[in-house]
């Protein structure tokens, strides 16, 4: 069929698109994992959680960037399972408040505000994802913090 686009060529469009409007790029996203996970490895409340569990931090980093590249740009880049490497970790709704805390200055120090906006909303939905399946295994129920139609904090 004449001007169908398939489904590869559709992403490809989808991704162009967010860098467009965002500015975001490999590079962007390596600079913000890396300056916000400096800010966490410092951090008294969930930095030691942090330091308990990462044994290689440039192998870590590189999943985060692959991650938030997966995230950010859809790039398929990340082949994890975010829910199972943090479902035992002894965090709660206090840990996920400080690590979006870190993350929303931390990506406004180091990106454009659309790039800021565009990985901040995506912070709020997995912070809100991983507590909600936490708490779920734990048998607790969370309120998301995010919701369509809604600002953000």
């Amino acid at each position: 069929m004449q001007g169908s686009v398939d489904g590869s060529e559709r992403r490809s469009l989808i991704i162009q698109d967010i860098r467009d409007r965002t500015g975001i790029d490999e590079a962007m996203i390596e600079a913000l994992v890396t300056a916000f996970y400096a800010q966490v490895r410092q951090d008294p409340l969930i930095g030691p959680i942090f330091e308990e569990k990462v044994r290689d931090w440039d192998l870590h980093l590189q999943k985060l960037c692959a991650f938030w590249s997966s995230v950010a740009l859809m790039s398929g880049r990340y082949h994890g399972q975010p829910m199972q490497a943090h479902v035992s970790l002894p965090v709660g709704k206090e840990h996920f408040d400080r690590w979006l805390e870190l993350f929303e200055t931390t990506a406004k120090a180091v990106c454009p505000p659309a790039a800021a906006a565009h990985f901040i909303e995506r912070a709020y939905r997995i912070a809100d994802s991983l507590e909600l399946g936490i708490a779920s295994r734990r048998g607790e129920i969370r309120t998301p913090r995010w919701e369509p139609g809604l600002s953000m904090r």
